[in-house]
């Protein structure tokens, strides 16, 4: 009986420390490992009086950074729309190089920017007989384009995974969740309904 006790005592001393260090653990080797990727595109080594090389990790990372929003600032404040639109016309000339750069382009723009697509959460109805639902975001809400009148496209992601699927909706199955923030819908979906604010 004692034995069990010291036993369940342990295990659960246990899981609270896993909770403490694993989320840690992961979120520094995510980061280390982000860091170290964008370091290897810009390695820097300074040399240094003894012959060697001295390798500072971060430096090349925080060199691309630095250069991505002074060429924001450069392109925002100094190049004219115009120059875009024309470099966007011979882009959409070169089939490969278009569905690559518009691809990228549009992934990009729907997690930052001003055109952000992931900002409206909603719940959406699957099956009206067994009234399954998902939760997921309007990325388009009028498909008059591809001739579907009174649908839209919600983007569903899968949890603990950086991928989802694309459906196509009846406005009516689909829910708007108002005064939930996107941030706390992406969170609960990633972790599979586990983090709910």
């Amino acid at each position: 009986m004692l034995q069990n006790r010291i036993v369940k005592r342990i295990l659960a001393y246990f899981g609270r420390g896993l909770i403490l260090v694993a989320p840690t653990y992961f979120t520094f080797v995510i980061i280390k490992e982000g860091i170290g990727y964008l370091d290897s595109i810009l390695p820097i080594y300074i040399d240094t009086s003894d012959k060697q090389t001295l390798y500072l990790p971060g430096l090349g990372l925080l060199i691309i950074l630095s250069s991505i929003v002074f060429l924001g600032f450069i392109f925002s404040r100094f190049v004219p729309q115009s120059f875009f639109a024309f470099g966007q016309s011979i882009l959409k000339q070169m089939p490969l190089v278009s569905l690559i750069y518009y691809s990228f382009k549009d992934l990009i723009t729907a997690f930052v920017g001003d055109k952000r697509k992931f900002n409206q959460p909603v719940l959406v109805t699957v099956n009206q007989q067994s009234n399954l639902k998902k939760l997921g975001f309007i990325t388009q809400t009028d498909l008059s384009n591809l001739q579907l009148e009174g649908y839209m496209a919600v983007y569903c992601p899968h949890s603990y995974a950086f991928s989802g699927e694309l459906f196509i909706v009846s406005a009516e199955h689909i829910q708007v969740l108002e005064g939930l923030s996107s941030a706390d819908v992406m969170k609960m979906i990633i972790s599979g309904g586990v983090s709910i604010k």
